[in-house]
């Protein structure tokens, strides 16, 4: 070989840091790793539906790089995914994750695979596998991005949606944990202004909602449907829901806004109209279910409000 050998080394990808990621993250992958694809037995149900959803965190990996903490990313990874999946009323099954990386550093790369695992236990999934792709050029070395693939099973006759819901239902709101995974570059647009400080509060890891779901189905409380409040905030997921002809009147003030989310408000830079169509406002999840059963959530479930109901209407969401 001539002295002008390239090696795939000096093109930036490193196999060996590859292969000892791959070995320090073997027992936290559901059936190790040295397979081409994860397997599960699916469990006896009657007339089983497969839900499948994909997400990722967003630009709230840059301001984690930037403020030196990025234990929390595989939370929100997994968060994004297996808090949709729930709304349809399924169960998470499994989960996959796929980081991609500019120079992969292996124990900074098993950290966040931790938490993945981690999240995942939490909700009831296993960790059946991912993907870690090292692509210098593409992304430049400290940079990476993180997405997360779910799978659930729900019964046919428990699916929740629009069918369900009725004139006279409540709304009942879940607390978020902070700022969760959207509206990241409009934080790091008031931090870099300086109207908001850089603190590690702002990366609070998403709320995982699979347990509360479970719990109030274990309660026999009968749902009728569920938003995930991400991008968009209330005003656009709530109504995603509703059948038409309905529309969810939400009371401003019937909840109390965890101290993250309360700081952004008070910074005084971003206008109401903004807050709300940008931030969760302090309510990662919303349930739609008949006001009877309205108390027993509120009960039964940490963070839980009566924040609304469902009325006749030419349809989407109204601050009441």
């Amino acid at each position: 070989m001539s002295d002008n050998a390239v090696r795939y080394r000096d093109a930036g990808v490193d196999l060996t840091a590859a292969r000892a990621h791959t070995a320090g993250i073997a027992s936290l992958i559901q059936g190790g790793v040295g397979g081409f694809a994860g397997v599960m037995a699916l469990p006896q149900m009657r007339e089983p539906l497969i839900v499948g959803c994909t997400d990722g965190v967003g630009t709230k990996v840059l301001l984690a790089r930037e403020l030196d903490w990025i234990d929390g990313l595989g939370q929100d990874l997994v968060a994004m995914s297996v808090n949709d999946l729930v709304c349809t009323g399924a169960t998470p099954f499994f989960f996959l994750d796929y980081l991609a990386v500019g120079k992969l550093d292996p124990g900074e790369a098993k950290r966040i695979v931790a938490a993945i695992a981690d999240a995942c236990r939490e909700s009831g999934c296993a960790l059946i596998g991912g993907e870690t792709a090292e692509m210098p050029g593409l992304y430049q070395p400290g940079h990476f991005d993180l997405a997360g693939f779910a799978c659930g099973l729900v019964e046919r006759d428990d699916l929740l949606g629009p069918s369900r819901v009725r004139e006279g239902d409540a709304v009942v709101g879940l607390a978020s944990s902070g700022v969760h995974s959207n509206g990241f570059s409009l934080v790091r647009r008031l931090v870099d202004a300086g109207a908001l400080a850089p603190e590690r509060d702002l990366l609070e890891p998403t709320r995982l909602y699979p347990a509360d779901l479970a719990a109030i189905r274990a309660a026999d409380i009968g749902l009728h449907a569920a938003a995930h409040i991400t991008g968009g905030g209330l005003p656009e997921n709530l109504p995603r829901v509703l059948p038409d002809g309905l529309e969810a009147a939400v009371h401003a003030g019937s909840w109390a806004v965890n101290p993250v989310m309360q700081r952004i408000i008070d910074c005084g830079r971003v206008p109401e109209d903004d807050l709300w169509d940008t931030f969760n406002m302090g309510i990662g999840m919303c349930l739609v279910l008949p006001s009877a059963e309205a108390e027993k959530v509120v009960d039964l479930v940490d963070g839980a409000s009566l924040i609304g109901e469902i009325r006749s209407g030419r349809g989407g969401f109204v601050r009441a």
